[in-house]
């Protein structure tokens, strides 16, 4: 759709499209950066610290900046202050200004406009940002109505479709549910809803965490793309600094709420300053290109067997069409040994697990777990069976009730299977907070999950998961959305459990970096099938599937 602007007689921009003259807001003055902070404070109801303490940070127009960080440093608050979506009673000091403007002066619907107007957000996780019974079409144009409600229906569809079009989901999607979206087709809608009225800022937090490295390297892409188009500044807030050193070409660290390093990111990576910059990078180099360890030679604990797993698509049932999400997968598992199982988004890694926790239906094949087949036993048999197969899920946060006690979500596995009185379930619980290293216990037993950092919701994740004392683990993601250091703990935690208790495992990355130095092997899926298998440091250096050479060269490196 051609567009082209125009004034009135009274000077107010004007833009033509659809064949009409409609009205846009004044130009934002771009003669100033487009973000200045200058000892920026801020402090959240409740807490006695300072989240961000005195943070300087400048933002110029087309510039991209990435925002790095260990966890709890400050780095989605900064976001959450620039466009003071905040919680009431936050207390919020220093110098703001976007786009010449303080939002915290604003009234509601002065800072409403200037949401969307003078800075776009990409959040880590659009699903919980969309509406699941809103097509993504009115996503657009519901956006576009609220800032410009005097265009037309008309504009504001061909608006949505050329959007659409620009992120490359394309105008036959305008009626889908975002459910009817992969990951990666869900980050692309939160991009156009960023762009759509081409604010002189974008802020993305996190946008590829859940993503596998192809399509975060596509998205990514597309993000980058569109700054450039429109002139606009990133703000990349990430903690992934090989991806943030890719597409950024100023970085910034944070520590304790304050700037520690600033400077071109690839000299930051090479040579980093401050103590924080010098570990995040030695965490990230640690696990770039590592040699797997040595598969141990102890007896199996799971043999699958040719197993399918299909799911009925289309919507006449006497006459499914079948979408074989797993078809005919075979593996075997020692005690103690790791099998990394990586692929791209859609491969069939996550219905894989689910298939063997029993939450997805399996259409055929045989998994043999200590002995028995799963799919022939049925009732209390299945039930107790189950109890040596356990997960630890990619989101703690969304895994663990909310409002209970991280003690009582570890006890709870055994009250729910019987075998433990509630005094007993809570002393083991005790036990499993020690062992997975959130010592003083009376520190972090009742404490709900939402005042755990990342690392610490992630451990008690895992506490939860050991909690039957099964022989198989499954970790689904269960770092992707973790700081290198923070990554680089949780891992070396799962080692060790797995030294100490014999723990089988499958790790399911999108990482071949992170697979090749943890897993003993790796197996690699593409539409259902294992296309590939072996040490996972072969596979990161000589890849010989095309998937597999996909996901090497997608998977941004440190500079050396």
């Amino acid at each position: 759709m051609k567009r082209r602007r125009a004034s009135d007689p009274a000077g107010q921009s004007m833009i033509f499209s659809a064949g009409v003259f409609v009205s846009a807001p004044p130009a934002l003055s771009m003669s100033r950066p487009v973000l200045e902070l200058e000892q920026l404070r801020l402090r959240y109801p409740g807490n006695d610290h300072w989240t961000l303490n005195g943070l300087d940070l400048t933002l110029e127009a087309g510039e991209t900046l990435a925002l790095v960080g260990s966890s709890g440093c400050g780095k989605s608050t900064v976001a959450r202050a620039v466009l003071q979506l905040l919680p009431p009673g936050s207390r919020c000091e220093g110098r703001l200004q976007l786009t010449g403007s303080d939002p915290r002066e604003l009234d509601r619907a002065a800072l409403r406009h200037l949401r969307g107007q003078a800075a776009g957000l990409v959040f880590q996780d659009p699903m919980t940002r969309l509406n699941p019974l809103m097509p993504i079409g009115s996503h657009l144009i519901d956006t576009l109505q609220a800032h410009r409600p005097e265009s037309s229906a008309r504009w504001r569809r061909q608006r949505a479709e050329e959007l659409l079009e620009r992120v490359g989901i394309g105008t036959g999607r305008i009626r889908a549910y975002p459910h009817e979206l992969s990951g990666g087709m869900r980050q692309r809608l939160a991009i156009a809803l960023a762009i759509a009225l081409e604010p002189p800022l974008l802020i993305a937090d996190e946008p590829t965490t859940s993503l596998d490295v192809a399509v975060a390297g596509q998205v990514m892409a597309e993000l980058s793309g569109l700054c450039k188009e429109l002139g606009s500044a990133l703000l990349l807030i990430s903690h992934d600094l090989a991806m943030a050193a890719r597409w950024c070409e100023r970085m910034a660290m944070l520590d304790g709420g304050r700037k520690v390093d600033d400077g071109p990111s690839r000299q930051l990576l090479r040579e980093p300053r401050s103590d924080v910059g010098q570990r995040l990078v030695a965490s990230a180099r640690g696990r770039e290109g590592g040699r797997s360890p040595k598969r141990p030679d102890r007896e199996t604990v799971l043999q699958v067997e040719e197993m399918r797993c299909w799911h009925a698509i289309g919507v006449m049932p006497w006459a499914p069409v079948w979408l074989k999400a797993v078809e005919g997968v075979s593996f075997n598992l020692r005690a103690g040994e790791t099998l990394g199982v990586v692929g791209a988004s859609g491969c069939g890694k996550s219905t894989l697990c689910r298939a063997l926790m029993g939450l997805n239906s399996i259409r055929g094949g045989r998994v043999d777990l200590l002995g028995q087949d799963l799919l022939k036993l049925r009732g209390e048999k299945l039930r107790s069976a189950r109890r040596a197969l356990q997960m630890v899920f990619q989101d703690p946060l969304a895994c663990l009730n909310p409002a209970l006690p991280v003690v009582d979500a570890i006890a709870d596995p055994l009250l729910i299977h019987g075998i433990a009185t509630k005094a007993s379930a809570r002393e083991r619980a005790r036990g499993l907070l020690e062992r997975v290293g959130l010592s003083p216990v009376e520190q972090f037993q009742h404490r709900l999950p939402r005042q755990l950092s990342g690392g610490q919701q992630q451990r008690v994740a895992i506490a939860r998961a050991l909690a039957l004392e099964p022989k198989v683990v499954i970790c689904d993601e269960s770092v992707s959305m973790l700081d290198a250091e923070v990554q680089a703990e949780v891992l070396s935690l799962l080692r060790d459990l797995q030294h100490q208790l014999g723990l089988a495992m499958i790790f399911v990355t999108h990482d071949l970096a992170v697979a090749s130095g943890f897993c003993h092997r790796v197996i690699v899926l593409d539409k259902g099938r294992i296309v590939e298998e072996g040490p996972g440091d072969r596979l990161f250096e000589a890849p010989q599937a095309p998937i597999s050479r996909l996901l090497v060269e997608a998977c941004p490196r440190l500079p050396r």
